[in-house]
């Protein structure tokens, strides 16, 4: 009996073995496992101290994204996704009365590279690309007047323009020094905080110290607080976070100022030419204290023109509402024009681009074409900038 009572209690562990065996067979085969389990993401801040100002601090690295399908078309308009080594230019087509020409053809128009016809790859009317926007900001002494205005106008211009789903803003404010107060994000109520957050910044007054001998000695500060480095500012929203933006996206900049740089470290053409390597269309609202600051007109029709995009100088609130809702009109009423460029060397030099129109009707009523004046011909991989800080380049040695 005892034997036998072994025997059964040996064969009762032997099928238990066997059951949960024959269960962790099933399990493995109805769920499968993760190649490599996912971590944890460290929380990202604005860059910024807690008010806001200052210097800013290095973003957390973000997961890359495979890049799109060259040629691929997507979405209900059919938006065509440009393969890189094809140069594309945004065109924005309006009339003698500063309306916008949405009936433009292919075969209204040429496109030269430097003097050379080129073959158009690709035209259409641009209405569905996402769009990539900084709203840049000064906040120097110049700007105290009219900053309230601003603040108002551009919160209704996101409200408007912004499709949460597609669309991206940023929020920058600059003296010396940009600050990243709001970054890329869809989210309108997180870029109208942003917005109301931005406050002028004040030169610091002089301050001094008694040192150890009893005489009193000129305390160091940031000589930039509160001064004026716009081409710095359109340098670095340029390299440092809209070239980080998917290429099939609309990139644009929307520079609130009085066009006075005081200390910029970096040149005037040198910030028009980051801005063009990022393909970054510049758009000038040229405001500010006109009773005891000048607004340099001249300045920001160069930086805006250059650029492809438009310089406004409004008077009053009325035409600063205006100059961000025609922003907002043109954004919706570009053309994309891509070709294969004859010259397919990639050796870094400028091609200066002409777009001419052709067609005698148009010609006759002076059709006026927006767009950037050339391209950079770098690798057909683009020139990517894998730093983490919002930083200016190295200041040049005399």
């Amino acid at each position: 009996m005892r034997d036998l009572l072994k025997i059964t209690r040996f064969g009762i562990f032997t099928l238990l073995i066997f059951l949960f065996g024959a269960g962790l067979v099933v399990i493995g085969q109805s769920g499968r496992l993760p190649d490599a389990l996912p971590q944890s993401t460290p929380s990202r801040t604005n860059g910024q101290d807690q008010k806001g100002k200052g210097q800013l601090k290095d973003p957390a690295p973000r997961a890359e994204k495979p890049p799109p399908d060259p040629g691929q078309v997507v979405g209900d308009d059919e938006v065509v996704k440009v393969s890189t080594n094809l140069t594309n230019v945004l065109v924005t087509a309006m009339d003698r009365d500063r309306r916008f020409v949405t009936t433009l053809t292919q075969n209204d128009i040429k496109v030269l590279e430097n003097g050379v016809p080129q073959d158009i790859s690709v035209f259409q009317r641009e209405t569905d690309l996402p769009i990539s926007l900084a709203l840049l900001i000064d906040v120097s002494a110049s700007e105290e007047a009219t900053l309230p205005d601003e603040k108002a106008a551009a919160r209704e211009f996101i409200q408007s323009v912004l499709r949460a789903d597609k669309d991206k803003a940023a929020v920058i404010s600059f003296t010396g020094d940009p600050t990243v107060e709001q970054e890329l994000t869809g989210a309108v109520l997180q870029l109208e905080r942003a917005i109301d957050n931005v406050e002028i910044v004040l030169p610091p007054r002089e301050t001094h110290i008694i040192s150890a001998n009893g005489t009193s000695v000129p305390l160091m500060t940031d000589d930039r607080l509160g001064s004026t480095a716009i081409w710095d500012a359109i340098w670095s929203t340029s390299s440092e976070m809209m070239s980080k933006t998917p290429e099939q996206t609309r990139r644009a900049i929307i520079l609130l100022t009085d066009g006075q740089d005081t200390s910029s470290r970096i040149k005037q053409e040198e910030s028009i030419k980051q801005a063009i390597r990022n393909n970054v269309v510049i758009y000038a609202i040229g405001i500010g204290d006109r009773r005891n600051f000048k607004v340099e007109e001249g300045t920001l029709r160069k930086v805006s023109e250059k650029s492809g995009g438009r310089a406004f100088f409004p008077r009053n609130e009325m035409d600063l509402r205006s100059a961000f809702a025609q922003i907002q009109e043109e954004l919706r009423s570009q053309y994309l024009i891509a070709y294969t460029p004859a010259n397919s060397k990639r050796d870094g030099t400028f091609r200066k681009i002409q777009i001419q129109v052709t067609n005698p009707d148009l010609q006759k009523q002076k059709l006026q074409l927006l767009y950037r004046d050339g391209y950079f011909a770098r690798d057909t991989g683009g020139q990517q900038n894998n730093g983490k800080s919002f930083q200016l380049p190295p200041t040049p040695k005399p």
